[in-house]
């Protein structure tokens, strides 16, 4: 077993490791191809992974629009189950409800195309099936149960606006009262709400009612994280699997978020890993950030196909879409985009949900204009992004 688990543990090295000596300047503080722990410090992979395969839970972070943060969760899964063959595989990417259509999934029974369409997998998530694929292939081919995370984006939203007091039992989904968050983690919501919405409007606004939209965003996030949660330790109690999340950075990072939720319905050793990559911030890793990092070397250009790029990463939010960070040097950068900014419009098609904005981008062509409707500090404006011609 050591020696397939130490197979499987050198497939991330070997792909994130072929950057060339020029992207050696660009290497920070975790070098691509190395685990480090929550500090930055380098660690030996393979006592590392049968440490973590012995957690009930693992959580597999990701920014949703990245490619090799997918291909490393799918290395780190086999490596985990190399080790560990008894898992199960919860997705943030699949509400409740179609529960049934992944079990019908991992018994073969629907093809990839069936899958999609049974899911409404572009207007449900949005984001590229591409990257989730192989992992529900990698579940099929070892008949790995794949847990349906996520509730209705509907029921965040309406907790946004009302609050989960105002929610009727019967429209909850099942989920209960989410433990309060921690006072990071309230700090960092707070944050995250004033970067979104820094309307003149909200800025006049009194107090109490700025502090009661707070409040409910923050629930919100909560209700949320309590319902991954939740499923998460239903499997754990009902299959006795260790349970590997695939979910959202934002959910999983400092402890806060699921794990936090899960330590309050008596899942408190929790696992989290992350993929770092070479330009982010080396002052994120204060022991805290997970239990334990993956180095990724810089994104390349010949790594996929070329697909037209806004340069945008969304952040987690309970509605809308709104723009968490600004690729620098990209097409978003150069039509003005910035933090906090919620696109309302593109090519004159209302933006609800990550599928519509990404839709509208994948027709677009090269060297065309994509007019984008945008509302920031209360206003609305016209941006237009104008997409690069080819080999440019």
């Amino acid at each position: 077993m050591l020696t397939i688990a130490a197979l499987l543990l050198s497939a991330p090295t070997a792909w994130a490791t072929e950057a060339k000596a020029e992207d050696a300047a660009r290497i920070g503080c975790v070098p691509p191809g190395v685990w480090a722990d929550g500090t930055g410090t380098a660690v030996e992979p393979v006592p590392l992974l049968r440490r973590i395969a012995e957690a009930p839970v693992v959580l597999l972070g990701e920014q949703h629009d990245k490619p090799d943060h997918h291909r490393w969760q799918l290395h780190t899964l086999a490596g985990l189950h190399a080790l560990n063959p008894d898992l199960a595989i919860g997705m943030e990417m699949v509400p409740r409800r179609l529960q049934p259509v992944l079990d019908r999934w991992v018994a073969g029974e629907l093809t990839e195309s069936e899958l999609l369409k049974e899911t409404d997998w572009r207007a449900v998530w949005g984001f590229d099936p591409q990257f989730y694929l192989p992992i529900l292939q990698f579940a099929r081919l070892h008949r790995l149960p794949v847990v349906a995370l996520n509730v209705e984006r509907s029921l965040v939203s309406r907790t946004a606006r009302n609050g989960w007091a105002a929610i009727p039992e019967t429209d909850r989904e099942g989920v209960g009262t989410p433990a309060p968050p921690t006072e990071e983690y309230r700090k960092r919501l707070n944050e995250t709400l004033a970067a979104h919405d820094r309307s003149e409007a909200r800025a006049a606004a009194p107090d109490d009612a700025s502090n009661k939209a707070a409040q409910r965003f923050i629930e919100a996030q909560g209700v949320w994280d309590r319902a991954m949660a939740e499923k998460i330790a239903e499997t754990r109690r009902a299959t006795g699997r260790s349970v590997i999340g695939i979910l959202g950075e934002g959910h999983v990072a400092r402890r806060d978020g699921v794990p936090h939720q899960l330590a309050d319905l008596g899942v408190g050793d929790a696992a989290v890993l992350l993929p770092w990559d070479v330009d982010r911030d080396c002052d994120e890793l204060d022991g805290r950030i997970a239990d334990a990092v993956f180095g990724l070397g810089p994104e390349r250009e010949d790594a996929e196909p070329q697909r037209p790029k806004l340069g945008v990463q969304l952040d987690p939010a309970p509605e809308g879409i709104t723009v968490g960070a600004v690729s620098s040097g990209s097409v978003a950068a150069a039509a003005g985009l910035r933090t906090g900014d919620r696109i309302l419009v593109a090519a004159g098609m209302p933006v609800r949900a990550p599928a519509d904005l990404v839709a509208v981008i994948r027709r677009q062509a090269p060297g065309t204009w994509l007019p984008l409707t945008i509302r920031r500090d209360g206003a609305e404006q016209e941006l237009v992004a104008k997409f690069p011609m080819e080999g440019r």
